[in-house]
């Protein structure tokens, strides 16, 4: 557990706070990109800022929380669009906080939002298992000093740098069926694989491979398949979406002024005012997913998006696909093979996206709403 100093217990970050946060974790992204390591200097500022806390009550012995959905969804997008990387961890950070603040008990609970409050714990989320060759899956393990967790996961993100993680572990048993969610220390017993994560997109995400070798289970939250309970489940995949397109914002952006630069001292042609508008009419279906997801959550905190936010996921996908191929084929390969703010969005957007295949939730939403036209008919 690592200590920053008290910090605020502000319902939200300020506007100006926020433009200096985004503002700091801009200006070393492409450093990060070329030296990949974990991003210590922009979460020592979330912690100071008092994002890190934001789905945490106030006071703590409480529930609900001290910051909008808008609010929080907002920031995210924001840091995200100044650095995909950082955005991927703290997405992860704001789902784990939220299980946290519903599933622990006391004395656990407080004690360990006190310290997420305080900006001294970092969360995350690792649900991946290997695949065949990269070791056995993570498994409880019963013994003399209490319940453990030993395996292997993959694409853990915030890996370096994380104090904890809930972990989709099998139960000890090894018996069939959903997995169950392991509240862990990081601190002893985790060892990090930093030669797996090996990909062009997301570098500073620190997304390894982690090996547990009997790693300390804090709690274990709720039965089999805790994770997927709604409507936490739907605002973790929102939350994904959210990431995407504050990446998406940073691919928008790097293309306009590239485009403008090209066109220095002369109209654009109609090709690249196209292309611009093109990506233009997909942020702003982006947008508009978003905002109502926003509203949505914040009117009924105990709503279910579920179905929602299957659609939203695709829609904004789609659209970040979109704008990714609008600006190629306005901006041309110089851009790509010189690297720059654009090839990097381009990566990590690439890469963010083929982690999460939506075609099959997105049949089962088409498939539930035939039928339920069937029984109406």
């Amino acid at each position: 557990m690592r200590t920053v100093g008290r910090i605020s217990a502000s319902p939200c970050v300020s506007e100006q706070a926020l433009d200096e946060l985004v503002a700091r974790i801009s200006s070393g992204a492409a450093a990060r990109d070329s030296a990949p390591a974990f991003p210590e200097d922009p979460f020592r500022a979330l912690a100071d800022s008092g994002a890190l806390a934001m789905p945490v009550p106030d006071p703590v012995g409480s529930k609900g929380r001290r910051a909008t959905f808008t609010r929080e969804w907002r920031l995210l997008r924001a840091v995200a669009r100044a650095d995909g990387s950082v955005g991927r961890i703290l997405d992860g950070h704001f789902n784990a906080v939220e299980r946290l603040s519903v599933c622990a008990l006391e004395p656990l609970r407080s004690r360990e939002l006190e310290a997420v409050a305080a900006g001294e714990l970092r969360l995350g989320v690792w649900g991946a298992d290997p695949i065949p060759g990269e070791g056995e899956p993570a498994r409880l393990v019963e013994t003399g000093d209490g319940i453990r967790v030993s395996g292997v996961k993959t694409f853990c993100s915030g890996s370096t740098g994380l104090d904890r993680a809930v972990v989709l572990v099998r139960a000890a048993d090894a018996a069939p069926g959903p997995p169950l969610a392991a509240y862990v220390d990081l601190t002893h017993g985790v060892e990090v694989d930093r030669d797996w994560f090996r990909g062009a997109g997301m570098r500073s995400s620190e997304s390894h491979r982690v090996v547990f070798r009997e790693a300390h289970v804090l709690a274990v939250f709720g039965g089999p398949g805790e994770l997927l309970r709604e409507p936490y489940f739907a605002r973790d995949a929102i939350r994904t979406a959210v990431t995407w397109a504050g990446i998406s914002d940073a691919a928008v952006d790097a293309a306009l002024e590239i485009l403008a630069a090209k066109t220095a001292g002369r109209d654009p042609d109609d090709i690249v005012s196209l292309a611009a508008g093109k990506m233009l009419t997909a942020q702003g279906t982006v947008d508009r997913w978003l905002e109502y997801a926003a509203a949505t959550a914040d009117a009924d905190p105990e709503a279910s998006l579920a179905g929602f936010a299957v659609q939203l996921r695709e829609a904004v996908a789609s659209a970040c696909r979109e704008i990714l191929d609008e600006a190629a084929r306005a901006v041309g390969s110089h851009p790509f093979a010189a690297s720059g703010p654009l090839d990097r969005a381009r990566r990590d957007l690439e890469l963010f996206l083929l982690q999460h295949r939506l075609e099959r939730a997105l049949a089962r939403r088409g498939r539930q709403e035939i039928l339920a036209r069937r029984q109406e008919s």
